[in-house]
């Protein structure tokens, strides 16, 4: 194959230069990454050999712009591996992956490419750089350190063939939960098994089964199946089938991660300890927020500390509850959802069914645009593009301009489950925000989510969950998309894990805001707009359980801690460890055939590894945030016009604290997130 032929190595000819999806065929990949990598050795080779003495442009910045063509072509196809993927596909990701991980150690550990940085790092107080300048070259100079540079060359050996390992297994993990969570389903077809659960899920379980050629109905582990059944389902042995299921994927199944979870923990240890470091969480977190292991311990035993006596007052309640409907038996962990929505109805009289007919899918995108417009002054082209290439067709691509009617960002969606997507929910990139030679490439961001799918009947109807998620994800969309930055490498979400999700969290304050809802909350049928007292429910029920939610998201911080803070390889069994980790969160008896670690993608295939309490921890940032904008009003323009300069545009190219203080003016307090989530 010749790069005449192959669309990955010639000039993008779409609009925008969009990634030309309908063109590209899978075994345009394998020849576009060796072809891409090849070029880009040749660039830094330029960078090595230049005669000039090192400077910030001819070194940093030359780096900065080296393998332009390899991040474009690995986007591609990495973003595709999660929303489209085939077996084939995670074959040739295997396969690349190791490339992939052995150019990036070539470059880490080229002597005479480090020496060059090494020179204009100690330059630095000299050179009058900007801030984002500054940022760039430490943030270069430590990726080096930090990745072995000033290490022996036997120490530098082992580096590598560790990284390479890590990237193998990293990606078998991920693989594993998606089969595994593909791999079940709960085939129904007595009717009756169906009591409790509301139509439109009862429908949309019906169109599963058809898709598959069977009778009846046909529940999944995708959360759109899933969550709903474990809520309405009246059958409790059925709950329990699903929950145990889902709870054991990859333990001790066809898809068994346990001996995967304990080598990747083993290699990022050794791999810090090569480095001088105790633990790979030691060393993770040097390069956050938080700085250190113990702050992060002190802040999630605060948080335990403060919702902990309020969970337990909510396991009470909600055990009482149902003993008074007959349930005598105690509590178990496929109960909580069943009974905890019962509750939540008698209480508040608002459940999902209740508030799904307003939460019509376009018309909730069309609330989330106006309300960045509102915002930021930002528009979105509500008519696709036609020639904008789609990689499936449940993807809409949108066109956003900036207040000025300047172009700004792609926008592409993609919104429900299929068996080549993975679960869950994220927003990613194919093109980051970076300026050269006074252009500014524009990014290309895309919001991936696995939302109830429409019916024959019946439009996309969220959950209020959903619309919370879609309100998350849209923020760090924004974030991608608002970029005003001058290197991709700092620009969009390229910030501190623990504070990637200030944006994203706290566009999700809107989602209880009246004024947000009246606008966006419309009867798909009848076009009455939500009722005052639904709304109000709403709000009512915000804090509903807040106790037990805290636990819970704790309890994974802290369980993701304790894999990252051991000195020494795990002796203990996989479900023991963790355990051991959750203990002081645990409200449940233990179920035997459990263990969540096993399918913890976020820390074990993602990039969150010693770092989930970032969530957590940027609640306290954004309840700090919204509180600023309460105060003023939720819609104030100047307000949002400081969060947009200060946050959004920045991206990574200042310390975030620095950032936080711009806009805030005063460093964030726990205490909004405590009155907020009503634990004080």
């Amino acid at each position: 194959m010749t790069v005449h032929t192959n669309p990955l190595l010639n000039k993008f000819t779409t609009p925008y230069e969009a990634a030309p999806f309908e063109s590209i065929e899978l075994n345009h990949f394998l020849p576009a990454f060796t072809e891409s990598i090849d070029i880009a050795k040749k660039e830094i080779d330029q960078i090595v050999d230049n005669a000039e003495e090192p400077n910030f442009v001819n070194t940093i910045e030359a780096l900065e712009y080296s393998g332009h063509q390899l991040d474009r072509v690995a986007s591609i196809f990495f973003n595709l591996n999660h929303a489209n993927t085939n077996d084939e596909m995670q074959a040739l990701a295997r396969e690349v992956s190791p490339m992939l991980t052995e150019f990036s150690n070539d470059i880490i550990m080229n002597e005479k490419l480090f020496a060059r940085v090494k020179d204009v790092y100690h330059q630095k107080k000299e050179l009058k750089l900007t801030v984002e300048q500054e940022k760039l070259l430490t943030d270069r100079y430590k990726s080096f350190v930090r990745s072995g540079a000033n290490l022996e060359k036997e120490k530098k050996d082992q580096i590598r063939e560790i990284s390479k390992e890590l990237s193998k297994l990293t990606l078998q993990f991920g693989e594993n939960v998606l089969a595994a969570t593909n791999n079940f389903e709960l085939h129904i077809t007595d009717k009756n098994e169906l009591s409790g659960l509301p139509d439109g899920i009862i429908e949309a379980a019906a169109i599963v089964a058809k898709e598959k050629d069977k009778e009846g109905w046909i529940f999944t582990l995708q959360f759109p199946s899933y969550v709903p059944f474990m809520q309405y389902s009246d059958i409790r042995e059925l709950r329990e089938k699903m929950f145990k299921v889902y709870s054991s994927r990859c333990f001790n199944d066809k898809f068994d991660n346990q001996k995967i979870l304990k080598r990747i923990v083993e290699l990022r240890l050794k791999k810090v300890q090569l480095f001088g470091y105790t633990s790979y969480a030691d060393f993770v977190l040097e390069e956050r927020m938080a700085k250190k292991s113990s702050k992060v311990t002190d802040f999630l035993t605060e948080l335990l500390d403060a919702s902990m006596p309020k969970a337990k007052e909510e396991f009470k309640e909600l055990q009482a509850y149902a003993k008074s409907l007959g349930a005598d038996f105690k509590l178990e962990r496929w109960d909580w959802a069943y009974y905890a929505e019962k509750l939540k109805t008698e209480k508040f009289d608002v459940n999902d069914e209740i508030t799904r007919p307003y939460f019509e899918l376009e018309r909730v995108k069309k609330g989330i645009f106006s309300l960045a417009t509102r915002l930021y002054g930002i528009k979105f082209n509500i008519n696709p593009n036609p020639n904008l290439p789609k990689y499936h067709k449940d993807v809409d691509v949108y066109e956003v301009t900036d207040d000025k009617g300047e172009f700004l960002s792609l926008l592409y969606t993609d919104f429900h489950p299929r068996s080549s997507k993975q679960g869950g929910a994220w927003m990613t990139s194919f093109v980051d925000q970076y300026r050269k030679k006074g252009t500014d490439y524009r990014p290309h961001i895309s919001i991936v989510c696995n939302f109830t799918k429409p019916s024959e009947t019946k439009p996309s109807l969220l959950t209020f969950n959903e619309v919370t998620t879609f309100l998350h994800e849209f923020g760090h969309a924004l974030h991608g998309m608002l970029s005003k930055c001058t290197y991709s490498s700092l620009s969009g979400t390229n910030v501190y894990r623990d504070f990637v999700e200030l944006p994203s969290q706290f566009m999700e304050n809107f989602a209880t805001q009246k004024e947000w809802l009246d606008d966006v909350a419309e009867h798909y049928q009848t076009g009455e707009k939500i009722p005052a007292e639904i709304v109000q429910k709403i709000i009512d029920s915000e804090n509903f359980l807040s106790g037990y939610s805290f636990v819970r998201q704790i309890s994974f911080g802290l369980n993701d801690m304790a894999w990252h803070s051991v000195t020494e390889p795990v002796a203990d069994e996989v479900s023991v460890f963790e355990d051991k980790a959750m203990t002081s969160t645990e409200l449940f008896d233990r179920v035997e055939t459990s263990c969540m670690s096993t399918a913890f993608s976020h820390i074990f295939s993602g990039g969150y590894g010693a770092g989930y309490y970032g969530y957590k921890w940027a609640e306290v940032l954004d309840a700090d945030a919204f509180d600023a904008f309460k105060s003023a009003g939720i819609f104030n323009k100047e307000v949002a016009k400081s969060f947009k300069e200060n946050i959004l545009e920045k991206g990574g190219s200042d310390h975030p604290m620095n950032l936080y203080l711009k806009f805030r003016g005063k460093e964030p307090s726990i205490e909004p997130l405590l009155k907020r989530s009503g634990l004080k």
